[in-house]
């Protein structure tokens, strides 16, 4: 693929303060080849600018009001899809590897979906000496029954089966989630880069966290959210067959038993003090219905 790609982020509230590094990340690409996208989520153009301290000569993509975060990306997703075989995604509080664009690229050339490994830092931008990345040898498609690799920052969609994976719902908050899912019951051919290409920044504001110490809270409401992504996929997919269907009905079933146990305080303290102790996985929601802990929750 030696075409333009379009490489995409949101931007929201919250989130200026990090957009200089993402841009200068953005600039130090080893492939120069694709055209900046910019979805803005309840902020202005001129403001963003003024963030990010020069005018990016982005393609703005405008949300109109009351549209929901998972309309104003599907907004900008249909707009990329008819001008671009590929479509790059990053987060605007992380940053980018030098090599990211030209990895992805090599990479598309094989594969549908590709992600990669992000090396984690924290809200000043230093290292904290551990990457996000699936456990060697793991099943992408076990994996992402229960658990997800592949973010809005660290993955790259040819268009055709980009395409396959809309629309997403109103409601849809991981949508990052939810796009992976449909590409992989689409049958893409996903892969992912062990090589940390982004630097993933891990602060309060994260929808998902991956480094303990978690909290009651933090526990319960990814609980709620991976419950919410079940039921989207359940009754959203048109196309999903009936063996699908059983997987994901009985994925929900057990994180709904571990719901309903996390109702009894003493298993809950238990549940999160075990919870902080082990070594974490560094996927996302690995942290919900740990299936390790079942001795604590699954009586």
């Amino acid at each position: 693929m030696t075409e333009q790609f379009a490489l995409y982020t949101t931007v929201y509230p919250g989130v200026e303060r990090y957009l200089p590094a993402w841009y200068k990340s953005v600039l130090a690409q080893t492939d120069w080849n694709f055209n900046i996208w910019i979805g803005i989520d309840q902020l202005d153009i001129n403001h963003v600018v003024e963030a990010i301290g020069a005018d990016p000569s982005a393609n703005w993509v405008l949300a109109d009001k009351g549209n929901s975060p998972a309309r104003i990306r599907e907004k900008a997703i249909q707009r990329m899809l008819s001008q671009y075989p590929a479509v790059i995604f990053t987060d605007s509080d992380d940053v980018l590897d030098p090599t990211r664009v030209a990895a992805a690229r090599a990479a598309l050339h094989e594969y549908d979906v590709v992600g990669c490994a992000m090396r984690v830092i924290n809200e000043r931008g230093e290292d904290q000496g551990v990457i996000f990345r699936p456990p060697d040898g793991v099943n992408l498609e076990t994996l992402l029954l229960r658990k997800n690799v592949f973010g809005l920052s660290n993955t790259a969609y040819r268009s055709e089966i980009l395409h396959k994976c809309l629309p997403i719902p109103d409601t849809c908050t991981l949508v990052d989630w939810f796009l992976i899912t449909r590409a992989w019951l689409s049958k893409a051919r996903l892969n992912f880069d062990f090589i940390p290409r982004m630097l993933y920044r891990q602060y309060p504001l994260n929808t998902a966290r991956i480094l303990p110490p978690f909290t009651l809270d933090q526990v319960m409401f990814a609980t709620e959210k991976v419950l919410g992504h079940y039921s989207l996929i359940l009754h959203s997919v048109p196309d999903l067959q009936p063996e699908q269907r059983m997987r994901f009905e009985a994925a929900r079933n057990y994180v709904k038993e571990f719901r309903l146990s996390m109702e009894s305080p003493r298993v809950m303290h238990l549940y999160v003090s075990a919870l902080n102790l082990r070594v974490p996985e560094l996927v996302w929601w690995a942290y919900v219905a740990c299936s390790e802990l079942e001795e604590i929750w699954r009586n």
